[in-house]
């Protein structure tokens, strides 16, 4: 307690109080559980929120309120003969604000899983922290790991319980387990849905593109990354949400490995260089 002695903490700061002395403890005690209990968030103070949530949206003369930022990101994922392949940009908005440029938006859940993230950031990382806490504890219990099925079955049951509450949520599950690649898109309304290509975000329309002109399941390692990360690219290049750096995962019989993470500025000239389109 030198330390504390020395800041003259302990004649400033009494630590022997009680949140119930502060006259609203029981309010903070009911908004914070989910630090007790990270599966249970506080819900709005009134009966059906889900229902009772939208009357807020308008005003006393019936206009729509704009509360909800616009945001976007781009995400892709597919399944192909040597795995999964996964690839998302960084760039991170809130109506025409850029707030970051490099948000991680592949959330390594353990060695065989990873999950993407579109939507709100916030969410989207607590959600996937909350599942990565769920499969370690399936793990321990079970003396195996959990299938990519279950933890996307997970996440899907989690944030049902919440469904119409104002979570924003897309996201791509990506797994090897004893079936081999699997490959699942999870929403904040509960949709779960099993495929071999995604795209997720404001500039999926233009990452489909190109994924619709050169995906096939007999892909060359080197190819589909070269796909995946084309596609990003071409995403960031007309989505004004979409940028930052494209970032490559694989996700192999052995576990998923980071490929590579390449700022979209220089990919951009490199394949201007490609069609021989580089200004002088």
């Amino acid at each position: 307690m030198a330390l504390e002695s020395l800041c003259v903490f302990d004649k400033t700061i009494s630590h022997n109080f009680h949140l119930n002395d502060l006259g609203f403890g029981s309010e903070i005690e009911n908004y914070s559980r989910n630090f007790s209990n990270n599966l249970e968030l506080a819900v709005p103070p009134f009966s059906n929120p889900a229902e009772n949530l939208a009357k807020f949206a308008t005003d006393e003369h019936g206009n729509k309120i704009k509360m909800k930022f616009d945001h976007g990101t781009t995400t892709l994922g597919f399944r192909y003969q040597g795995g999964v392949v996964l690839a998302v940009d960084s760039r991170a908005t809130g109506g025409s604000y850029i707030g970051s440029q490099s948000v991680k938006k592949v959330i390594e859940i353990n060695d065989y899983l990873l999950g993407t993230l579109a939507g709100g950031a916030a969410d989207c990382v607590y959600w996937d922290r909350v599942l990565a806490k769920q499969c370690r504890l399936y793990e321990l219990r079970n003396r195996e790991r959990i299938s990519v099925a279950a933890a996307s079955k997970l996440m899907a049951n989690m944030v049902y319980n919440y469904k119409g509450m104002g979570l924003s949520m897309g996201m791509m599950i990506a797994g090897w387990d004893k079936r081999g690649a699997g490959l699942y898109y999870v929403d904040s309304e509960g949709t779960r849905t099993k495929g071999n290509v995604f795209s997720v975000g404001s500039g999926s329309v233009y990452a489909f593109g190109v994924l619709d002109s050169g995906y096939k399941w007999d892909l060359k390692d080197e190819e589909a990354y070269d796909l995946a990360r084309r596609a990003i690219y071409h995403a960031t290049h007309r989505d004004a949400y979409s940028g930052g750096t494209v970032r490559v995962y694989h996700m192999r019989s052995t576990g998923w490995v980071n490929i590579t993470e390449e700022d979209c500025k220089e990919l951009h000239y490199k394949y201007l260089e490609e069609k021989g389109q580089l200004p002088v």
